[in-house]
């Protein structure tokens, strides 16, 4: 499947911003079933890439004047549902620490007596757990409801699992809190979803698991499904935190606001989907300065 994605996200301010830097980890890379035929980054900064700790293709973005707004534009071709080339080439892109790193919680992804106890329903040997784990993730979305709007950013796995409640964040953050107490490393995954309907308008996420002899597994919670062809990976971290697509601090500024849209459009393919959104993507940022302004007022 040949997909176009266009990613806007801008930021308003009610007072100059003096500085601003972002840590934007928005560019996909070959591997995993996906080949990136083009991609680009647009901003109103400067732009300084490296590779992270992850071994994902970061982008320091600094603006040392003032300024009122923040834009950044991730776009670009990407094919997917490839068979893997290499199944080396995917490790040495996609695993660039030791494997025990990836058991490590975080304050996002620790567990308690109540993660643990749903977790060993489904603990098996080795030979069985690919699809256990299935099961486990049928089960965890009946227990943690899809419900946008009730957690943040900062709501960890043992609150969403509390709740019962959450998005494909929390869904993987629980799922991956899981996984840790069993001793199998997983990692947190950021990326895009192609709907034909396009009823995602934002990022998305899931979960990789590491099994023996059959390396990286990825199991998308909130869909209740392994990743395919409609999944696009941007990055991965050991929580959101270390793979969230943008993130970053300012001074000044006073008050804030944001919106953000994602375009996923299958090539050749009409763009009545890529103008409905771009027109909701119009009225939100033209709240935001409404917004903005009211508050310099």
């Amino acid at each position: 499947m040949l997909l176009n994605i266009e990613h806007h996200t801008r930021y308003v301010y009610s007072e100059p911003v003096n500085y601003t830097i972002q840590q934007l980890r928005l560019t996909p890379q070959s591997g995993f079933g996906q080949h990136v035929k083009r991609w680009d980054i647009k901003v109103n900064g400067e732009l300084h890439g490296v590779e992270d700790a992850y071994g994902n293709t970061t982008h320091t973005l600094v603006v040392d004047k003032p300024h009122s707004e923040i834009i950044i534009i991730a776009s670009g071709e990407v094919e997917t549902g490839l068979a893997t080339i290499s199944q080396q080439s995917d490790l040495s892109q996609q695993q660039t620490l030791p494997l025990p790193i990836y058991l490590r919680d975080t304050p996002l992804t620790a567990s308690d007596g109540s993660i643990r106890a749903f977790a060993r329903q489904f603990q098996t040997p080795a030979s069985s757990q690919n699809l256990a784990l299935a099961d486990m993730m049928h089960a965890l979305l009946t227990r943690v409801s899809y419900i946008p709007g009730v957690t943040q950013v900062t709501t960890s796995a043992i609150e969403a699992f509390q709740l019962g409640q959450g998005v494909c964040q929390d869904h993987a953050h629980v799922f991956i809190a899981c996984c840790r107490s069993m001793g199998l490393p997983a990692r947190y995954v950021s990326g895009y979803l192609f709907t034909e309907d396009g009823s995602l308008m934002q990022t998305h996420a899931w979960a990789d698991v590491w099994l023996q002899d059959e390396g990286w597994q990825s199991f998308d919670v909130s869909n209740g499904c392994r990743t395919y062809a409609v999944h696009v990976r941007l990055a991965s971290g050991l929580d959101y935190r270390t793979a969230s697509p943008v993130s970053g601090m300012r001074s000044g500024g006073g008050m804030e606001g944001m919106a953000s849209s994602v375009v996923v459009n299958q090539s050749n393919l009409p763009n009545n989907q890529r103008y409905q959104i771009n027109q909701i993507e119009l009225i939100k940022q033209a709240e935001l300065l409404k917004q903005a302004q009211q508050a310099q007022q």
